[in-house]
C-alpha cells in the first residue's frame, strides 16, 4: 500500500471508528431509557443489566453502522478538500477514483461483513434478548405494581390500581384484579375494592393483599347449553378481603432460559426461506379450501330438498317462482332460515379476511427480514458513494455541515424505507419493492454526485438551467433611451421664458425631472433641458445622474 493510500485510509477508518462508538453509545442510551420501566425495580445485578444491553447492541448496528459510513465519508473527503489535499492530489495527475481506492476495497470489506453480521450475529442476539427480557418480567411482580395499569401477577391474576401512596406505596386505591381459572379461557372472575394495602413485606415471595370495600363477580360455569343462555353469575359485597399470592415460583427465574425461537427476527436466510415456504404453502392451501367450501354451495340442490315443508297439493306442477310452491308459514320459515345462513356466511367470510390479513402480514415480515440482511450491506457501500462525493463538492469538513447534511440524507433514507416496510404488511406493496425502495431512490443520487465530484463540477450546472427558469430570477433591464431620436423642439409663452430664465442649474433639473408635478407642460421641460445644454449638461448627464429616465 502506498503512503497516501495508507494516509487516506488510516484517517478515514479512524473517523470511522470515533463516530461509530459515539452513535452506538446514543443510541445506547436511547435504548435504555426505551426499556427503563422493564429494568427498574427488579433488583438486578449488574452484570445482568449489562447482558441486557449487550444483547440489544447487535440490533442497533443496522442503523448506526450505515449512518457511520456515511458521516464519515463526508466529513473525511470534506475535510481533505478543505485543506486543498484533494486539489494537490490532482495537481500531480490523481483523479478521485484513484484517492478512493482503499477506501473502496475497505467498504466493500464492511458491507460483506455487515451481510454476515447480519445473518448470523443479529438472530442469535434477538433470540438472547428477547429471552432474557421475557424472563426478566417474570421477576418479583409485586415491586412492580404500576399505577394507571393493568399488571400481570403470576400466570392466574392481572391486577389495575388507579394510585399508590404511603412511604412504602403499600396503599392502593381503585383496585381491580382479573383472575383466571385453569380450563377456561378468559377473565371470569373480577374483584374491584375501593382501597387496598400490601400486607407482606415488599421484598416477600408472597404477594399479600388486603382489600376493602369492594364487590366480588364471578361468572358460574353451567353444563346444558339453555341454562348457559341465561349468562348466571355470582356477586358478594365484603368489607375486608384478604388475597394472598404465592410468587416463590416466579422469583427463581432462570434469566438464561431460551423459550422463545422461533420469530423471524430471530432467524438466518436459511431458515427465513424455509419458513416463507411453509408460510406461503399453508396460506395458498388455507385459502384455496375456503374458497372451495363456498364454490360448492354455489350450484342449487333440487327445489324438493330446499326445505321439507308442505308444499301446495293444488301445484300439479312446480312454479318457477319457487316459494310460490310452499305455504305462507312455510315461507316465512324458508326466508328465516336463508336470512341465518347468509348471515353466518358473512361472519364466516369477515372473520377469514380477519385471518388472512394477518397471515399476509405475518409472510410479509418474514420476507422483509430476508431481503433486510442483504440491504444492509449494500446500503453501506451506496451512503458511501453518496458521502464520500458530495463531501469533495461541498468542501466542507468537521462536525457543522456535514453532520446536517448527513443527518438529513440518512433520515431520509431512513423513513423512505419505514414507510414503504408499513405499506407491505397490508399487501400494499411487494416486500421486495419495499425493502430496497430507498436504495433505489439513492442509487441514482449516489451516482450523480460520483460523477460531478470526478470531473471537477458542483451538485447543480446553473449554465443548463432552462430559459424559462433564468428569466424567472433576472433581474428587469432598464429600457434604452436613444438620445440622438429625441425631438427637443419647443413652444413656450414670454412668462414662461422669463421664469426658466430666473432658475438655477438644479431647478431646471428638477423641471426636467418632475415637470408633471409641478404643472408644466412638456415644452417647458425641454426649454429646461436646451438651457441646461448651453450650461454643458447634457441629456448623458442627465441620464446618469437620474434626472432623465424616459423619453419625451
Amino acid at each position: 500500500m502506498k503512503i497516501l493510500d495508507r494516509y487516506i485510509f488510516f484517517t478515514f477508518v479512524k473517523t470511522f471508528l470515533s463516530i461509530f462508538s459515539i452513535l452506538m453509545f446514543i443510541f445506547v442510551l436511547q435504548s435504555v431509557w426505551l426499556y427503563i420501566q422493564e429494568l427498574a425495580g427488579r433488583d438486578l445485578d449488574f452484570d445482568v443489566i449489562l447482558k441486557f444491553l449487550l444483547f440489544a447492541m447487535p440490533s442497533l448496528v443496522t442503523l448506526v453502522l450505515p449512518l457511520s459510513v456515511l458521516l464519515t465519508s463526508i466529513m473525511t473527503f470534506g475535510n481533505f478538500a478543505e485543506n486543498y489535499e484533494f486539489a494537490a492530489m490532482k495537481s500531480t495527475g490523481i483523479s478521485l477514483q484513484r484517492a478512493m481506492k482503499s477506501v473502496i476495497f475497505f467498504i466493500i470489506f464492511l458491507g460483506i461483513a455487515s451481510f454476515l453480521f447480519a445473518n448470523y450475529v443479529i438472530p442469535a442476539s434477538q433470540v438472547e434478548f428477547r429471552n432474557l427480557r421475557n424472563n426478566i418480567g417474570k421477576m418479583k411482580p409485586a415491586m412492580l405494581i404500576r399505577s394507571g395499569q393493568f399488571n400481570e401477577i403470576g400466570d392466574d391474576f392481572n391486577m389495575r390500581v388507579a394510585e399508590k401512596y404511603g412511604d412504602r406505596d403499600q396503599y392502593l386505591r381503585d383496585v381491580v384484579i382479573h383472575q383466571k381459572e385453569k380450563g377456561r379461557l378468559g377473565n371470569y372472575t373480577v374483584i374491584v375494592a375501593k382501597e387496598g394495602e400490601l400486607i407482606s413485606s415488599i421484598d416477600s415471595p408472597t404477594l399479600s393483599l388486603q382489600l376493602k370495600e369492594g364487590n366480588y363477580y364471578t361468572e358460574v360455569q353451567k353444563k346444558k347449553t339453555k341454562e348457559k343462555l341465561k349468562e348466571p353469575f355470582a356477586k358478594s359485597y365484603f368489607e375486608t378481603y384478604t388475597l394472598n399470592i404465592d410468587l416463590s415460583a416466579l422469583g427463581n427465574e432462570d434469566l438464561d432460559a431460551r423459550d422463545i425461537n422461533n420469530t423471524y427476527q430471530m432467524m438466518d436466510i436459511v431458515l427465513l426461506d424455509s419458513s416463507i415456504t411453509a408460510l406461503s404453502e399453508r396460506f395458498v392451501e388455507d385459502r384455496t379450501k375456503f374458497t372451495n367450501k363456498y364454490v360448492s354451495r354455489i350450484k342449487p340442490p333440487p327445489v324438493d330438498t330446499l326445505y321439507q315443508g308442505n308444499v301446495k297439493q293444488q301445484s300439479a306442477e312446480i312454479k318457477e317462482a319457487i316459494l310460490d310452491n310452499y305455504e305462507i308459514k312455510d315461507r316465512v320459515r324458508i326466508l328465516e332460515i336463508a336470512k341465518s345462513n347468509i348471515s353466518n356466511t358473512i361472519a364466516d367470510i369477515e372473520n377469514r379476511k380477519k385471518i388472512l390479513k394477518i397471515d399476509v402480514k405475518r409472510l410479509s415480515k418474514f420476507e422483509i427480514s430476508l431481503h433486510e440482511k442483504y440491504v444492509l450491506g449494500f446500503s453501506c457501500i451506496l451512503l458511501f458513494f453518496v458521502g464520500a462525493p458530495l463531501g469533495a463538492i461541498i468542501r466542507k469538513g468537521g462536525l457543522g455541515l456535514p453532520i446536517v447534511i448527513g443527518v438529513v440524507l440518512f433520515l431520509t433514507f431512513h423513513f423512505i424505507g419505514i414507510f414503504a416496510k408499513n405499506s407491505a404488511e397490508d399487501n400494499s406493496i411487494s416486500p421486495f419493492i419495499a425493502s430496497w425502495l430507498s436504495t433505489f431512490i439513492l442509487f441514482p443520487l449516489g451516482v450523480y454526485l460520483t460523477y460531478r465530484a470526478t470531473t471537477d463540477q458542483g451538485i447543480f450546472d446553473v449554465d443548463i438551467m432552462p430559459t424559462f427558469i433564468k428569466k424567472l430570477f433576472a433581474r428587469p433591464k432598464k429600457k434604452a433611451i436613444n438620445i440622438d431620436a429625441l425631438d427637443l423642439s419647443y413652444s413656450i409663452s414670454d412668462e414662461e421664458e422669463k421664469m426658466l430664465d430666473t432658475l438655477s442649474s438644479n431647478q431646471l433639473k428638477d423641471i426636467v425631472k418632475n415637470y408633471k408635478e409641478s404643472g408644466h407642460s412638456t415644452d417647458v421641460r425641454k426649454a429646461a433641458i436646451s438651457r441646461l445644454g448651453k450650461l454643458g449638461i447634457t441629456l448623458d448627464n442627465l441620464k446618469t445622474q437620474g434626472y432623465f429616465t424616459d423619453n419625451l
